[in-house]
């Protein structure tokens, strides 16, 4: 398993640091790839709550208002990393990344705000549906594997590109909850 992590975590670097034609062609596909397994988790949740008759655990109006804190905060932070990454000369996608270490903005609160505004997303998301699966099975396995998809792929190659200073932004911020007062 860690020849395979390794292999990806090359991969990566090598898309990351490789010429610029390459991440270009490239970030199309990693972006489309991610949008739809992300839709396909939501669609196969609300597949999985009809097969299993599960009711909407929260009804209109107020799952509208339980989850437009959610969608609105997750999108919203979503949108302002990505927007940090572009104006870095980079993207969100791991083969087109910026060429600079980010640890401004959301960045020094949290290694992965982009990922915590998709999660909120995704939970609000459920919450709108009354999604039972979504709302509490999916989302908490979607956070689970990419927290270990961030430290088994991600973080490699983060400080195999970075070296040092991305070690020491590892050991002073937290991976994905952010913290709020900053050391």
């Amino acid at each position: 398993m860690n020849r395979i992590f390794e292999g990806i975590v090359d991969f990566l670097y090598q898309a990351a640091t490789g010429a610029k034609r390459v991440r270009v062609l490239l970030t199309p596909v990693f972006a489309l790839a991610f949008f739809c397994a992300v839709l396909l988790l939501i669609v196969l949740s609300f597949y999985i709550d009809r097969l299993l008759g599960f009711p909407e655990f929260v009804s209109k109006p107020w799952s509208t208002a339980l989850a437009l804190p959610f969608l609105t905060g997750g999108a919203l932070l979503w949108l302002w990393c990505a927007g940090i990454f572009l104006r870095t000369k980079g993207t969100p996608a791991p083969v087109n990344p910026p060429p600079v270490l980010v640890t401004d903005g959301p960045y020094a609160y949290s290694r992965n705000p982009m990922m915590t505004g998709l999660f909120l997303f995704i939970f609000g998301t459920g919450i709108f549906n009354g999604s039972v699966t979504l709302t509490f099975i999916m989302t908490p396995l979607f956070i689970l594997a990419s927290i270990l998809e961030f430290k088994y792929i991600e973080e490699p190659e983060l400080a195999k590109r970075f070296g040092g200073a991305y070690i020491r932004y590892r050991e002073k911020t937290p991976v994905i909850i952010p913290r709020i007062l900053r050391k």
